[in-house]
């Protein structure tokens, strides 16, 4: 698993993270799942193939969404790359859903032709729908296919079921729909969109609440590992991407301005090497005090 991969899947999978992604593309902003009605659930399934050997795939983000009225199973894949083969991915995985709900009804009915359940009566079987949603982190549109149809075409005559997948473009988002969510994902949708737009990235004062996953995820996506560098207390300040963004400026300043010391140290013992030599000693106080002087030896002597 690729480092882009175990990023993605830290932020996401927080609950509240969670929620405001599926409240902001499946239900346009309006705060209809809530963090605290999810519930985890496995990620990964097993099948057989071809032969007699048991296999194993693993989602990126599955989570049981349960309220008073509905019972629903939510998912997230992300891609950084278009993928012909998606819908028959989501129809895979989606799938596997479906059946673990055929296996676990499966289990009860074998109890009770054990003796295990009432004479006569059967379980009462409820399934539970699947939706799951693409998260596309990619700078260039999805161009790739969306529908089952689109892949593997038609037969004359004859009409298949067709199944569409959702597929969110994240550097392609307006800016209305960035603005909508409430979670630290909005930190992640905003760069993305102005990484694409080719705009420089400035932050936002919106307090963070998993810094730690945040910083990883920025240091993953922007290749920029002093994200990791940092040391931030949330118990003494208030986390955001204006106060990051601003600690590894004056950092990268610090740092220029330590190696700046050390390289101009370096070039005033080398030039007061070379005046010990040519016996010139009486030229080392001017040196010191007069900066264009001091240049000109630089000069003089091919230091700098």
């Amino acid at each position: 698993m690729g480092q882009q991969d175990i990023t993605e899947k830290l932020l996401e999978d927080y609950p509240d993270v969670f929620a405001d992604i599926m409240n902001v593309f499946l239900f346009h902003g309006e705060q209809v799942v809530r963090e605290e009605e999810l519930q985890e659930t496995d990620v990964l399934s097993q099948y057989k193939a071809d032969t007699t050997r048991l296999h194993q795939q693993e989602r990126d983000i599955l989570k049981l969404w349960v309220r008073k009225d509905k019972t629903v199973y939510l998912g997230v894949e992300n891609q950084t790359a278009s993928d012909a083969d998606m819908p028959l991915r989501i129809i895979n995985y989606d799938g596997a859903s479906y059946r673990k709900q055929l296996l676990k009804d499966s289990g009860k009915q074998e109890n009770e032709a054990d003796g295990g359940g009432a004479e006569g009566v059967k379980p009462k079987s409820v399934r539970y729908p699947v939706v799951t949603i693409v998260l596309y982190f990619g700078n260039r549109p999805w161009k790739k296919n969306k529908t089952l149809r689109e892949r593997v075409g038609e037969v004359e005559g004859l009409c298949g079921e067709d199944y569409k997948i959702h597929v969110f473009e994240i550097a392609h988002l307006t800016d209305e729909q960035t603005a909508m969510f409430r979670s630290d994902f909005r930190i992640i949708a905003e760069y993305f969109v102005k990484r694409r737009r080719g705009e420089a990235y400035e932050g936002n004062r919106q307090p963070i609440r998993h810094v730690d996953a945040v910083l990883k995820f920025m240091s993953v996506f922007a290749e920029d590992q002093r994200f990791l560098n940092l040391h931030l207390d949330q118990e003494k300040e208030e986390i955001n991407m204006c106060v990051i963004l601003d600690r590894i400026e004056n950092r990268g300043i610090e740092k220029g301005i330590e190696k700046g010391m050390e390289k101009g140290m370096e070039l005033g013992m080398q030039l007061l090497e070379c005046l010990w030599k040519e016996d010139r000693t009486e030229e080392i106080s001017r040196v010191r005090e007069d900066k264009d002087y001091r240049r000109k030896l630089l000069k003089e002597y091919g230091l700098i």
